[in-house]
């Protein structure tokens, strides 16, 4: 999927393809087959979740509500908001904007700095609050927990463990879904670096292409995230 190293007036073709239509039809399948897998990848988990989901919903209830849903929607915005920077980034790329506020380099220190809002508050007005309060797999409910009075006297069917499975799926599946933002971070700087070398131009836009994707992708999965943990205890 690699580009060559340096731009220039035509379309770039890396040296083991033989024309351009061949470097972009290989790479994009190449793309879609690693979106692909990562859809497997977390389609497991989803159909554990609706598994659990179906087999305790009133545990599903009781947990939702430990979460707040503000706070998630209040982070859903931010994503969203970062999709349409990159969406910018890629197009910019394609007109050939790149080192510019209004360019490839400032959408990408725009997604890059949205998607560490989303992470800094997903860390410190959740997970953390939830960790120094015992409301964390294994440890339901810990000697501190008292905020969380209503989860602790739960005595629906599948009781404790159905809450323990909750909190599972909830850590597990934000987390991984947060690992995958962190991997785009590092991207991001990759990208920066090639923008600052002079590695793309309105001819050389593929990394930046795929890249949207990829940003894309994960937003994706945070869209089902948000209701299936947050919503499932409706907003009153």
């Amino acid at each position: 999927m690699s580009e060559a190293s340096h731009p220039t007036d035509g379309p770039v073709v890396a040296h083991h393809f033989e024309t351009w239509e061949q470097h972009e039809e290989s790479c994009t399948m190449g793309m879609w087959l690693f979106l692909a897998q990562e859809v497997m990848f977390f389609g497991g988990m989803f159909c554990c979740y609706a598994v659990y989901r179906y087999l305790y919903p009133e545990a599903w209830f009781e947990g939702s509500s430990a979460l707040d849903w503000k706070v998630g929607a209040f982070n859903t915005s931010f994503l969203l908001l970062s999709s349409f920077t990159m969406a910018m980034g890629v197009y910019y790329n394609q007109t050939g904007r790149i080192n510019k506020l209004f360019g490839v380099m400032g959408m990408l220190w725009a997604t890059l700095f949205l998607g560490i809002i989303f992470v800094a508050v997903k860390l410190q007005f959740e997970w953390l609050p939830k960790y120094q309060e015992g409301v964390v797999p294994g440890t339901l409910w810990g000697p501190h927990g008292h905020h969380y009075g209503q989860l602790a006297d739960f005595d629906g069917p599948g009781g404790q463990g159905a809450l323990q499975l909750f909190f599972w799926l909830y850590f597990v599946m934000t987390g991984m879904h947060a690992l995958h933002m962190l991997i785009g971070f590092g991207i991001i700087f990759w990208l920066m670096i090639k923008c600052l070398k002079g590695n793309f131009n309105e001819h050389s836009y593929l990394h930046i292409l795929f890249f949207g994707l990829y940003w894309h992708f994960v937003d994706i999965v945070w869209i089902f995230l948000y209701p299936m943990f947050y919503l499932v205890n409706p907003p009153h």
